[in-house]
């Protein structure tokens, strides 16, 4: 029953993310404002930043009503956004050719299946890597081949690869997407593992002492938000990074509540930078016809980091998460955070992103 309710649920924010992208865009081309960096900065705190609130809410909310209080609290939310879309959403949005096309091929069924047998093999491996596991990387790279030619075929394809066919800017977009969030990921999940388990904090106190990495997130973007180019933001979010997995290293279960929350702080900047960057990166290096297709993409690439981020907290705290554990996670998210600073400046494209605006 919990998986099915998670199931629901990723099918509705799934589908949220591009259908704001896709509106963004026609709006933009109705109204003439081919730049609404303000916009997309209001889009990426809700999106984005917003979602490093959940511990802190999670916690609270876990001890104020137990775990089942944190599902609950989604049907007023969801009610809500039913109301404020009927009244204030434009009641039609003129399709792209091809988006309606796609649309009248139905559902790639085949697609999903595939797509899912090459990431639930992917994931048992590296949630156990070794050698005698060799089977499933054989079985995620036959699976994930015939997916990608059957995508590359199909009328109406599950994720739409056509997007992506010379488009090297928009692949690179999506590459640091995957390394930003198993950062991100991997920090919130196994910084608030061992905050219950090595600093024995309760599930409340530790949803408190995440609080300021969401404001430090939600500050950030609003202060850069306006700005339409991304390359600074992206160096400086990935040096952040850098500098904040190093700070896992002096981590210890006497740590002071005070040097937990400026790690807090100091982490949450860089989620604010590098998913407003690459979110506004996006917007101009998509195909204006397949905005929503590389909007789920972007998602689908927070995912994966998510996906990657489990399968190596799992991995560094295979009985509790203690102070060693996080000490090899600070390691393997140093190579991780060091990569994404590399990508970010062999990339040279990123300078033009929105200076061509207007």
């Amino acid at each position: 029953m919990l998986i099915l309710s998670r199931v629901l649920l990723g099918f509705g924010t799934s589908a949220a993310y591009p259908a704001s992208m896709f509106l963004l865009r026609s709006e933009s081309e109705r109204t003439g404002a081919q730049s609404p960096a303000g916009v997309l900065a209001v889009l990426s705190i809700a999106n984005q930043v917003m979602a490093v609130v959940g511990p802190t809410l999670g916690g609270v909310l876990i001890g104020v009503g137990g775990w089942h209080l944190i599902f609950t609290i989604n049907v007023p939310l969801s009610l809500a956004c039913l109301v404020l879309g009927r009244m204030r959403l434009p009641r039609r949005a003129e399709l792209p050719a091809a988006v309606r096309a796609r649309q009248d091929g139905g559902v790639d069924i085949a697609g999903m299946v595939l797509f899912a047998g090459a990431l639930v093999s992917s994931m048992l491996f590296l949630m156990e890597p070794a050698l005698a596991h060799w089977y499933l990387l054989v079985i995620a790279g036959v699976v994930g081949l015939v997916f990608v030619l059957r995508e590359l075929c199909a009328a109406a394809p599950f994720i739409d690869l056509r997007v992506l066919g010379g488009n090297a800017p928009l692949l690179a977009t999506y590459g640091r997407q995957v390394l930003a969030f198993v950062t991100a990921y991997a920090f919130l999940y196994g910084f608030t593992q061992w905050l219950e388990e090595g600093r024995s904090l309760s599930a409340s106190v530790a949803g408190l002492v995440l609080l300021p990495m969401s404001l430090s997130a939600i500050v950030i973007t609003a202060i850069t938000g306006r700005r339409r180019q991304v390359r600074g933001k992206l160096i400086a979010g990935g040096l952040l990074q850098v500098a904040a997995c190093a700070c896992l290293l002096l981590l210890g279960p006497h740590t002071g509540i005070w040097l937990l929350v400026v790690l807090g702080v100091l982490i949450g900047l860089p989620q604010g930078l590098n998913g407003l960057a690459n979110q506004n990166a996006l917007y101009y290096q998509a195909d204006p016809a397949r905005m929503a297709s590389s909007a789920g993409l972007l998602r689908t690439g927070m995912y994966l980091g998510a996906l990657i981020a489990a399968a190596a907290d799992a991995a560094v705290f295979p009985h509790a998460a203690d102070s060693a554990g996080v000490h090899e996670l600070a390691v393997l998210l140093l190579v991780v955070s060091v990569l994404l600073v590399i990508v970010t400046l062999v990339d040279r494209s990123l300078a033009r992103v929105g200076r061509a605006a207007t």
